[in-house]
């Protein structure tokens, strides 16, 4: 079994305004069994927190990267950690 993880990640580009976070919702219900958030940041970016299977987290971070998204994708950052839990399914906030 594959290790449960959180990725945090920092989107950057053109990436508000263009249904960002509901197509990265909408890939994480398709990959599946993650849980997490997405959401619009002061400076432009968009964070997504998502917990779940390594594997599918890195499917997750490898779409954001590369993935066809609407906007443009200048660039992600992202973080690994232990997952905390107290998610109820992937949200757009």
């Amino acid at each position: 079994m594959d290790e449960e993880v959180r990725l945090t990640a920092w989107v950057r580009g053109r990436v508000q305004g263009v249904g960002f976070r509901w197509y990265t919702r909408a890939k994480a219900l398709e990959l599946g069994g993650l849980s997490g958030f997405a959401l619009n940041l002061d400076d432009g970016r968009v964070q997504v927190v998502a917990e779940g299977e390594r594997h599918v987290c890195s499917a997750l971070l490898e779409w954001l990267r590369n993935g066809d998204t609407p906007g443009r994708v200048d660039g992600v950052t992202e973080i690994w950690g232990t997952p905390r839990a107290g998610y109820d399914g992937f949200a757009i906030r």
